[in-house]
């Protein structure tokens, strides 16, 4: 058991190190790309970082090394998204539930989730804009729309192929329909609501910004507007890093919570 361990440690640290390297390579290959192209438009990431780290992290300690400019647009820009990636998660796996697991449901409301799932989120937004007006509600109900249809997409299969048997054996036992969802039909359609959680993580971001560009008083969406405006390349290329490495802190945070949650899987 110990030597299995170790050998499981050593896979981890391994996989680390190699994806730690890919990473280097891919910001070398940038570096190299943006200094040989000559464009001044395509910034290397010597440029790049330092001007995400001053726009954002260069504030005193009190103030967990935020700048004032990161506590006025980034922090918005978070809470939105987050506030809008929770409510989709929830209606997302609710629906989902209700429609994979009834045979009425799904013929009354699975073409209609299909025809609206079809318009681009960012189309919609200016109709949010004008039916809400500007300001927050606008910029979650953006995030929600965009982030609701790969979750609730997911759920649906998910909760549509929970094994018979498994149900069949809980009827067999008089399981309460209520304890049945919690202790199998959630259970068996988790690893694909994470997968759709995760497919979210990436039109959150999408929708936060491209909801910023039209309807915000703040956010990093905003913030880019102006800085293409007024011709800060700096700024626009650090508001692209910057949604890159939320990307990634996020899906690696839903990741640790599906390895977590779904470490049964494992041993089962």
């Amino acid at each position: 058991m110990k030597n299995t361990r170790l050998t499981k440690t050593q896979r981890q640290l391994g996989l680390a190190v190699a994806r730690l390297a890919v990473l280097a390579a891919v910001i070398w290959v940038w570096q190299l790309t943006a200094q040989g192209g000559g464009n001044p438009y395509f910034l290397p990431p010597s440029v790049v970082f330092p001007a995400l780290y001053r726009q954002w992290f260069d504030g005193p300690a009190s103030h967990l090394w935020l700048t004032a400019d990161a506590t006025a647009n980034l922090l918005p820009s978070l809470g939105r998204m987050l506030a809008g990636l929770a409510i989709a998660g929830l209606v997302g796996v609710a629906l989902g539930v209700a429609i994979g697991r009834s045979a009425l449901v799904s013929d009354l409301f699975e073409p209609a989730v299909h025809f609206v799932r079809a318009v681009p989120a960012p189309i919609l937004v200016p109709v949010f804009l004008f039916a809400i007006g500007i300001g927050t509600p606008m910029e979650i109900a953006s995030i929600i729309f965009g982030v609701l249809w790969p979750v609730l997409l997911n759920a649906i299969d998910g909760a549509r192929h929970v094994h018979p048997g498994h149900l069949e054996t809980a009827r067999a036992f008089k399981i309460p329909p209520v304890r049945r969802l919690t202790r199998i039909i959630l259970p068996s359609a988790a690893p694909k609501i994470f997968a759709g959680l995760r497919l979210g993580v990436a039109l959150a971001l999408v929708m936060m910004v491209v909801s910023e560009f039209v309807g915000s008083l703040n956010g990093v969406g905003g913030e880019l507007v102006a800085a293409q405006n007024s011709g800060q390349i700096s700024v626009m290329w650090a508001v692209i890093a910057l949604l890159g490495i939320l990307g990634v802190l996020l899906n690696g945070l839903l990741a640790l919570a599906e390895r977590r949650l779904l470490a049964w899987q494992e041993t089962s």
